[in-house]
């Protein structure tokens, strides 16, 4: 396209032909809100917000004294059990195959006892699905909750992985591909970035007419937007 101003010609160029505007948020790849799966009363809270977390890191416990007494009870008639059952096979030519069954019955049930005690158990601990950082919290000792209507209790997102998740406008989806380079910059920052796109989303949102794609970041904070351009050819 080109533009006649005052005998100069001023080049316009059309971005359609070797790259696309975008809109971004920053957001963690990885972003979660737990709760228990059990009900009961805190019993303790073991991290605070800006905490990092490892996989399995315990963060809260319920107060499960009366479980713990539980499971201990199952694991001690699951003993018997397996002392009796070994007792009968030492003599199983002197007795019936019924009464051996009724025998190894027993002991498999009390194993199965034991594994759903420790279920129950287990639940009373809420642990950190991934490594992250804790950056919303809303329970504190004492607080009841309930497995009917969880809440969540910790927010954890990512800490060093985040994703800035684009809006283009559909009419360039046959252009768009996984692997083009974004060039961008984020609201506030004046330096520019450069990555791949990761994902484009399969589908075009009929409110704004727009389609999404992924480029997978490290070290921004969460929460901030930018724009800039997808280049089509790769320049």
């Amino acid at each position: 396209m080109k533009i006649f101003i005052l005998g100069l010609y001023l080049i316009v160029s059309t971005l359609s032909a070797d790259s696309v505007y975008a809109t971004f948020n920053v957001e963690a790849q990885k972003s979660s809100n737990l709760a228990f799966d059990s009900s009961g009363i805190v019993k303790k809270v073991l991290v605070k917000v800006t905490d990092e977390v490892k996989k399995g890191q315990i963060l809260a416990i319920l107060n499960n004294n009366d479980l713990k007494a539980m499971l201990q009870i199952s694991k001690i008639a699951l003993d018997y059990a397996r002392l009796n059952y070994k007792r009968q096979l030492k003599v199983r030519s002197m007795i019936d195959k019924a009464k051996l069954d009724t025998y190894a019955f027993k002991y498999e049930s009390a194993k199965a006892q034991v594994e759903y005690q420790q279920s129950i158990l287990d639940k009373t601990f809420l642990k950190a699905p991934f490594d992250g950082v804790i950056y919303d919290k809303t329970v504190e000792v004492g607080d009841v909750v309930t497995a009917m209507s969880p809440r969540p209790l910790f927010k954890i997102q990512s800490k060093i992985k985040q994703k800035l998740v684009l809006e283009f406008d559909q009419k360039y989806y046959k252009s768009i591909k996984v692997n083009q380079t974004f060039k961008f910059s984020v609201d506030g920052d004046k330096k520019t970035y450069m990555a791949r796109l990761s994902k484009i989303y399969p589908f075009a949102n009929s409110g704004n007419r727009k389609i999404k794609a992924e480029v997978e970041v490290q070290g921004f904070v969460v929460g901030l937007f930018g724009d800039g351009y997808i280049l089509i050819d790769g320049k």
